[in-house]
C-alpha cells in the first residue's frame, strides 16, 4: 500500500465523517422525529391489538357455546377479565380465559425504540394442560376460570401476592393454577394443583400436557443480530445447557430430563423452571415471518398423572435480564448462568473470572460512564498484557538484526541443500539465544482474551442503550449514516467506531511491517494481513459498538506501546547483545536436544536414500 492509497483513504473517511456531520438533524428535530415514531407505534399497537381483542372475543364466544355443551366444566354466568400481579420489576396480566399469563411487561427496561418491553403479548402466547375427560380432548386454555379474588391476595409477613385461578368440574372437583410473586423479584412461583379430578380426567391418563409456546418479539435495534441470540434453550438435569438451532426451524424429543426450559433472546429470557425435574421435552423452534417478530418457541411437558385425589406440580417462571449477576443470585445452582454466551469452554473463564469481575467493579466503584469503564477496561487488560507485547516485538527484533546473517547462510547453502540450510540457521539462532517462534507465541497467549471479549461485548446487558459520544447503544451498532442501499455482508449503515478500528489496524500494520525482517515470504504475509482489516470492516459493522469501541482502543494503546519500545531500542546495542550472547557457552534445552536427534535421524534417511539411488 503505497503512500498515495493512504493519503486517499484518509480522505474518504474525513469527507465521510464531515459529510454525516453536517447532514445530521439538529437536537430539537431529533426530539421531533423520536417523538412521531413512537406516536405512529403506539397507535398502530394499539389498533393491533384492539383488532386481536375483537378477534379473541369472537372466538371466546362461539368456544364458551361449545365448552357448556361438553358439561365437563362450569361456565355458567362467568365472564372473562384480567386481573394484574406486579411488583417494581415484572407486570403480569393473567386471564381467567384459560388462568393464564397473557402480558409480561420487564417494568425496569424498554425497547430499543422507548416502549414498554413487553415479552409476552396478547394473543402472541400459549399455555394450558391438555388431557381426556369424558371421551373428549380438553384444552384448558379455552375455558374460563374462575380467580379466588378480583385482586392479588397479599401476605403482610412476606409481601408476597398470590392469585388463585380455579377451572371447576363440580363442586370440590378442580383444576387450580396458583400464582405467587414476592416483591422485587423476578421469579413467580407457580403450581398446578388437580382436586378430585380422578373421576373426570380419563382412568387410563397416565400424564398431563403442559403446553407453552411465545412468540418472541424484536427488542433491539437490529433484528438480525438478535436473532442471533434468539432461540430455545434447555438443562440437562446434571449436565450441561444445550440449544436449538438459532438460524433455522429445528423440533427435538428430549429423552433426557431436564431441569429448565428458557425462550431466550439477546438480553431477556422467560423460563419455566421444575421443582424437581421435566422429562420427555419437546421443544420446537420456528423463524418468525412477522416483521416484529424473531422467532416461534413451543413446548409440550407431560407431567406424570396417578389418578390420585389431589396431585401437586410445583414450578417457577424466570421473567428477567440475562445478566450474569442477577442469574447468578437467582440460579447458579441450577446453570442458569450458561444462558450468558461467554464463548467457548477454552476462553469463557475469562470473561467469567476476570471481565465480569473487573467490569462490576469498575462500574460500582469508578465512573457510571460505560464508555469510561470500557477505556478503563483496556488500559488494565493491555497493561497486563504488556510483557507478552515486549517479549513479541524483541523477538522480532533480533529477528530483523539477524537478517544480514541469515542472508549470507542462504548464500552459502542453496535451495537444494535445504537441510543444510535448515540446520545452520537453527545453529545461528541458538547461539544468538534467539527463539524464531518468539514473536508468534506471545501474540498467540493474547488470543484468548480478544476472542473472550468478542464474546463478551455483545451479551452484555450492563452496555444496553448505553450511550458514548455519538453510540446511543453500545450493546448494538452506531451508525454516522444511513446508505439508500445495502452492501451485502456490511449492511445500509455506517458504524464509525468499526471504521475507527479499521484504520487503526491498517496503520498498526504499517508500523510493524518495519521491526519485522522483510523476505518474499513475508512479504506475501503482510499482502494477506491487510486484507483483515477489510474483512473486520464488513464483520463488526453490524456487531457491538462497543466492542469496536474496544477493539479501536486496544489498537491505538498497542501503537503507542510499539512506539516507546522502539524509542528505547537500537538495533546496534541489541546486536551487540547478541554477538556477546554468542560467545557464552550454549546449554541445550530437552527441546533443542530433540529436534537435532531429528535432524541426525532425517540426514541418515537421507544417505541411506542416496546409496540406495547409486
Amino acid at each position: 500500500m503505497d503512500k498515495n492509497t493512504v493519503i486517499g483513504l484518509v480522505l474518504i473517511f474525513l469527507i465521510m465523517i464531515g459529510f454525516s456531520y453536517l447532514s445530521q438533524p439538529t437536537e430539537e428535530q431529533k426530539r421531533e422525529i423520536r417523538m412521531r415514531d413512537s406516536i405512529a407505534r403506539v397507535e398502530a399497537q394499539r389498533m393491533q391489538l384492539a383488532a386481536e381483542q375483537e378477534k379473541a372475543a369472537f372466538n371466546a364466544s362461539q368456544e364458551i357455546n361449545t365448552t357448556v355443551s361438553d358439561n365437563v366444566f362450569q361456565q355458567d354466568s362467568l365472564s372473562e377479565q384480567e386481573i394484574v400481579l406486579e411488583n417494581s420489576k415484572i407486570k403480569l396480566h393473567i386471564n381467567t380465559r384459560g388462568g393464564r399469563i397473557t402480558y409480561v411487561d420487564l417494568k425496569e427496561y424498554r425497547t430499543h425504540d422507548s416502549l414498554p418491553l413487553i415479552l409476552w403479548q396478547p394473543q402472541k402466547s400459549t399455555f394450558g394442560l391438555n388431557f381426556y375427560a369424558q371421551n373428549k380432548q380438553i384444552n384448558t386454555e379455552k375455558f374460563l376460570f374462575t380467580p379466588e379474588s378480583t385482586t392479588p391476595i397479599l401476605n403482610t409477613a412476606t409481601g408476597e401476592q398470590s392469585l388463585s385461578m380455579k377451572l371447576v368440574s363440580e363442586e370440590g372437583k378442580y383444576i387450580e393454577y396458583l400464582y405467587t410473586l414476592a416483591p422485587d423479584s423476578y421469579m413467580l412461583k407457580f403450581s398446578i394443583r388437580t382436586h378430585n379430578m380422578n373421576e373426570v380426567i380419563a382412568s387410563n391418563s397416565s400424564f398431563l400436557t403442559l403446553f407453552w409456546g411465545v412468540d418472541m418479539p424484536q427488542l433491539e435495534k437490529s433484528k438480525e443480530f438478535e436473532n442471533r441470540y434468539t432461540g430455545v434453550y434447555y438443562d440437562f438435569l446434571s449436565d450441561d445447557v444445550e440449544s436449538l438451532s438459532t438460524n433455522a426451524d429445528s423440533k427435538e424429543i428430549l429423552s433426557t430430563k431436564v431441569k429448565w426450559i428458557a425462550f431466550k433472546q439477546q438480553f431477556f429470557s422467560s423460563i419455566l423452571i421444575a421443582k424437581e425435574s421435566f422429562s420427555d421435552v419437546t421443544v420446537s423452534s420456528q423463524i418468525s415471518k412477522e416483521a416484529n417478530y424473531l422467532k416461534k418457541a413451543f413446548t409440550e411437558i407431560p407431567l406424570p398423572y396417578s389418578g390420585q385425589p389431589t396431585e401437586v406440580y410445583d414450578m417457577e417462571f424466570y421473567f428477567g435480564p440475562n445478566s450474569y449477576p442477577v442469574l447468578k443470585e437467582y440460579g447458579a445452582d441450577i446453570q442458569l448462568l450458561k444462558l450468558v454466551n461467554l464463548g467457548w469452554k477454552w476462553v469463557a473463564w475469562f470473561n467469567r473470572y476476570i471481565v465480569i469481575p473487573l467490569f462490576g467493579f469498575l462500574e460500582s466503584h469508578v465512573t457510571n460512564n460505560y464508555g469510561l469503564i470500557i477505556l478503563l477496561l483496556t488500559l488494565i487488560i493491555k497493561l497486563f498484557l504488556f510483557p507478552l507485547t515486549y517479549k513479541s516485538y524483541l523477538s522480532q527484533a533480533k529477528m530483523r538484526v539477524l537478517k544480514p546473517q541469515i542472508d549470507e547462510i542462504n548464500k552459502k547453502y542453496p535451495k537444494e541443500k535445504a537441510l543444510e540450510r535448515q540446520k545452520a540457521t537453527m545453529a545461528l539462532y541458538k547461539r544468538a539465544g534467539v527463539n524464531p517462534m518468539g514473536g508468534c507465541l506471545p501474540m498467540l497467549l493474547q488470543m484468548p482474551i480478544l476472542i473472550a471479549l468478542f464474546w463478551f461485548f455483545p451479551g452484555a446487558i450492563e452496555l444496553r442503550q448505553k450511550s458514548f459520544l455519538w453510540a446511543t447503544d453500545l450493546a448494538s451498532y452506531d451508525s454516522i449514516a444511513t446508505l439508500p442501499f445495502s452492501i451485502p455482508f456490511y449492511g445500509n449503515h455506517v458504524s464509525l467506531f468499526c471504521l475507527l478500528m479499521t484504520a487503526t489496524n491498517i496503520i498498526y500494520m504499517i508500523i510493524n511491517k518495519k521491526n519485522q525482517p522483510q523476505n518474499d515470504q513475508m512479504k506475501g504475509m503482510q499482502s494477506m494481513m491487510y486484507l483483515m482489516p477489510i474483512m473486520f470492516l464488513f464483520i463488526f459493522n453490524s456487531y457491538s459498538s462497543g466492542l469496536s469501541y474496544y477493539y479501536f482502543i486496544a489498537t491505538l494503546i498497542t501503537i503507542l506501546q510499539t512506539w516507546i519500545i522502539q524509542r528505547y531500542m537500537n538495533d546496534e546495542k541489541l546486536l551487540k547483545q547478541i554477538e556477546l550472547a554468542k560467545m557464552k557457552p550454549v546449554k541445550k534445552s530437552k527441546f533443542q536436544e530433540r529436534l537435532e536427534q531429528m535432524q541426525r535421524m532425517q540426514e541418515q534417511k537421507m544417505r541411506e536414500q542416496q546409496r540406495k539411488n547409486k
